[in-house]
C-alpha cells in the first residue's frame, strides 16, 4: 500500500469537519437537515464514500473514498493516509481499538476483498474471497457480540450470501456461512451491530429487515413500504442505521425518509427533501453533536452536512455469554429436520475413548468418537430419543446398554454397547402400547436394574424395567403418569432418584423416579423470561460437589442451567457461537442435548457437553451434533 503525505483535494469535504475549498452553497432544505455540496472535479469515477466512524478508534481517517482512483483513506482535512490502487466499488468497514477493517468490491476482477488497515500507516494484504456465481450489487459487514465480522453480499436476481471473514480487525480464512435469499431489486444493505438486524433495499418494494445472526432463521419483516402501504414515494435505495432508527433513499422522489425503531416496530416520521440532488444512492451516517452527519453520492457528486435527528434506542435484550464449540460429529444421513438427540456413552477404562450416539429421526442411530468422527451407522429406522447405561446383565454377559423411541414400531429399541471396543450393535424391539412415541431415557436404581421412561405425544410417560437375565430382553411396566400437553426431553438423576420431564409448552417438572413412589410432578422452572419454548433436552451434569440441570431452551437458541435440587436456582444460560479459529458454525434450534462430568481428556477434561444443532451452516450441510467444553461454560456462567 502506497501512503501519500501531501495535500490532496479530493472530492469530498464535510461543512462540519472545517472544510471550505471548493464548496458551493448549500441547496433550500427543511429545518433541521443541513447539506454542503463540493465540486464534481475529482468525483469522475467516484463508486462508493463513507464517512469512518469514531468510535473506538485511534485513527485519524475521517471518510473512505472507493472508485477508478482506487481505494483512499482520508483525514478531516483531506489529506490522504492512505491508497491502495485500482478500481473499487461497494465499501464498507468496522473500527476498533486496533484499526479499520475494510470491505471492497473488486470491479476489475468482480471479487470481494478485504483488508485491515493500523493507525493509518500500515495496511494488510487484500484477501480475496473466491469469486462469487452471482453479479455483487452491494455488500456490508457485521460485527456480532463474540466480535466475529461477517460479510453480506447482495447479488442479482434475490442472490445473496454471508461470509465470516474476521475476529474483530483481524482477518481469517473466508468461510461461507449461508445463502440467503434476498428480494430481487436489491443493490444496498447494512447491519445494526447492536440488534444484530440487516437491512436490505427492494427497489420497487421498500426496505426489509433480517436477523443477521449467523444462526438465525432466514425471515424478513417489512420497515418500509412504497405507496400506498407505506411512505416510500417512488423508489427504496441506500440506507444507513443510526441508534434507535434507520435512514432510507427515496432517489427518484429526492427525499431522505426517517424511521423510528420502537418497541412496536419501526415508525416513519415526516420526510426531509432532498432538494435538486438527482438519483441520490448511497448513504453514510455517523453520530455528531446534536444529531448526525451525513454523506450522500448522488449523479453530480457528493452532499454533506447534519441533520438534528436524534432517536432513542429501545432497550434491547441483555446478551447471554456465548461459549464457542470446540467441535461438530459429521453430518447425519438424512437431509432436512433429521439430527435430533444424543448421548454419551463413557468407556469402563479409557475415557478417550469415550463415544457419542446420535439420533437421525428418519433413518437410525450414528457413532461418533470424541473428534466427531462418524464409526458407525445402524439404519434401524426413525429413532427420536436415546440414551445409555451402563452394567447391564444380558445372559451370561455384561453390556453397557443404549436404548432409543423407535417412532416406526412404536417400540424401545435396544443395543449393546461392547464395554471393550465401544462397538455397539442391535439387540431388538420391546413393544409399548404409545400411540405415538416421542421421547425417552434411562433411569437406573439403587439396585442396578435399568429403568426406561418413553413418552407419547399425548403427554403420557410408561415406566419399564429391563430384564435380560435370561439372554433375552424383557420390558416390564412398573408405573405411568402423565403431563398436560407435548413432551418429549427427560432425565434421571440415579443417584438422587430423581425424574426431570419437559413439557415443550409448559416448562420443567421433577417427580421420583422410583417405580414404586407414587408420581407427584413438582415445578422446577416454567417457561418464561428466562426459558422459551419449546422446551427440548434436559440433562444432568452431577460431580460430588455440585448437580445441575441444563436444559435446551429452543425459543431462543440457548441452553439454561439450573442447580438440580430445590429451589432450583438458575445459575444462568448461554449460548454455544462458532469457532472462527476451528471453521465450526455454533448450535441453534436444538432438540436433545447430554452432558457427562467424566474427564474424556483434552478439552473435555472437565466434561463435555453435546448437542444437536438445528441449523447446520459454515457449510450448509445435513444436520449435525456440536461438542462444547463444560470448563468453558463454567468459566462463562461462573459456576463454582
Amino acid at each position: 500500500m502506497t501512503f501519500i503525505r501531501k495535500p490532496l483535494w479530493i472530492a469530498l469535504c464535510l461543512a462540519v469537519a472545517g472544510c471550505q475549498s471548493a464548496a458551493t452553497p448549500a441547496p433550500s432544505a427543511p429545518a433541521g437537515l443541513a447539506l454542503s455540496a463540493w465540486s464534481t472535479a475529482r468525483t469522475d469515477g467516484l463508486e462508493a464514500a463513507q464517512l469512518i466512524a469514531t468510535d473506538g478508534s485511534n485513527l485519524d481517517a475521517d471518510r473512505l473514498l472507493a472508485g477508478r482512483d482506487g481505494l483512499r483513506l482520508l483525514d478531516g482535512s483531506g489529506r490522504t493516509l492512505a491508497h491502495r490502487a485500482g478500481f473499487y466499488g461497494p465499501t464498507d468497514h468496522r473500527v476498533s481499538a486496533d484499526g479499520l477493517l475494510v470491505a471492497t468490491m473488486d470491479l476489475d476482477r468482480q471479487t470481494p476483498v478485504l483488508m485491515t488497515l493500523q493507525d493509518g500507516q500500515h495496511g494488510s494484504t487484500p484477501l480475496a474471497l473466491p469469486q462469487p456465481a452471482f453479479k455483487v450489487e452491494g455488500l456490508c459487514l457485521y460485527r456480532d457480540a463474540a466480535r466475529n465480522v461477517f460479510l453480506f453480499l447482495v447479488g442479482e436476481e434475490g442472490q445473496g450470501e454471508q461470509w465470516l471473514v474476521g475476529q474483530d480487525t483481524r482477518l481469517v480464512t473466508p468461510r461461507r456461512v449461508r445463502g440467503l435469499a434476498l428480494p430481487p431489486e436489491s443493490e444496498h444493505c447494512q447491519v445494526d451491530d447492536s440488534r444484530d438486524r440487516l437491512y436490505v433495499n427492494e427497489a420497487g418494494v421498500g426496505l426489509w429487515a433480517y436477523d443477521a445472526h449467523p444462526e438465525a432463521e432466514l425471515k424478513r419483516r417489512p420497515v418500509a413500504l412504497m405507496q400506498p402501504f407505506g411512505n416510500i414515494a417512488k423508489s427504496a435505495a441506500g440506507m444507513a442505521v443510526v441508534p434507535g432508527g434507520v435512514l432510507l433513499l427515496d432517489a427518484e422522489a429526492r427525499q431522505l425518509l426517517r424511521y423510528r425503531d420502537g418497541s412496536a416496530g419501526w415508525q416513519a416520521e415526516p420526510a426531509l427533501a432532498l432538494g435538486d440532488l438527482d438519483d441520490a444512492e448511497q448513504l453514510s451516517v455517523r453520530p455528531a453533536v446534536g444529531g448526525v452527519e451525513l454523506l450522500i453520492a448522488h449523479d453530480e457528486g457528493l452532499h454533506g452536512g447534519t441533520l438534528d435527528w436524534r432517536p432513542s434506542a429501545a432497550e434491547t435484550e441483555a446478551s447471554l455469554p456465548v461459549v464457542p464449540v470446540q467441535a461438530q460429529t459429521e453430518p447425519v444421513p438424512s437431509l432436512g429436520d433429521a439430527a435430533d438427540d444424543p448421548a454419551i456413552w463413557v468407556h469402563p477404562t479409557d475415557a478417550t475413548r469415550s463415544r457419542v450416539l446420535g439420533t437421525d429421526k428418519q433413518g437410525g442411530l450414528m457413532v461418533y468418537d470424541l473428534a466427531g468422527t462418524l464409526l458407525q451407522s445402524l439404519p434401524v429406522g426413525r429413532l427420536n430419543n436415546v440414551d445409555v447405561r451402563p452394567n447391564f446383565r444380558l445372559g451370561d454377559r455384561t453390556v453397557d446398554l443404549a436404548v432409543a423411541s423407535n417412532r416406526d414400531r412404536n417400540a424401545l429399541h435396544l443395543f449393546a454397547i461392547d464395554r471393550q471396543s465401544g462397538v455397539v450393535s442391535e439387540l431388538g424391539l420391546a413393544p409399548t402400547p404409545l400411540k405415538d412415541i416421542y421421547g425417552l431415557c434411562l433411569f437406573q436404581d439403587q439396585d442396578g436394574s435399568i429403568h426406561a421412561l418413553p413418552n407419547d405425544k399425548d403427554g403420557r410417560f410408561l415406566q419399564y424395567r429391563l430384564d435380560g437375565r435370561d439372554g433375552s430382553i424383557r420390558a416390564v411396566r412398573v408405573r405411568q403418569f402423565k403431563v398436560d400437553s407435548q413432551p418429549e426431553g427427560c432425565v434421571a438423576d440415579d443417584a438422587g432418584q430423581r425424574l426431570y420431564v419437559g413439557e415443550e409448552k409448559h416448562g420443567v417438572w421433577s417427580l421420583d423416579a422410583r417405580a414404586e413412589v407414587e408420581p407427584r410432578l413438582e415445578p422446577v422452572i416454567e417457561v418464561g423470561e428466562a426459558l422459551h419454548a419449546d422446551v427440548e433436552g434436559l440433562a444432568l451434569y452431577r460431580t460430588a460437589g455440585h448437580s445441575y440441570l441444563v436444559v435446551s431452551s429452543q425459543g431462543n437458541d440457548s441452553y439454561l442451567v439450573l442447580d438440580a435440587a430445590p429451589p432450583y436456582r438458575l445459575r444462568g444460560a448461554f449460548r454455544l457461537g462458532l469457532n472462527a479459529e476451528r471453521g465450526i458454525d455454533g448450535a441453534s434450534e436444538t432438540d436433545g442435548l447430554e452432558v457427562t462430568s467424566a474427564n474424556l481428556g483434552g478439552p473435555w477434561h472437565a466434561g463435555m457437553l453435546v448437542v444437536q444443532d438445528g441449523r447446520k451452516r459454515m457449510p450448509e450441510t445435513a444436520q449435525n451434533f456440536k461438542y462444547a467444553a463444560w470448563a468453558d461454560i463454567a468459566r462463562a456462567l461462573k459456576l463454582p
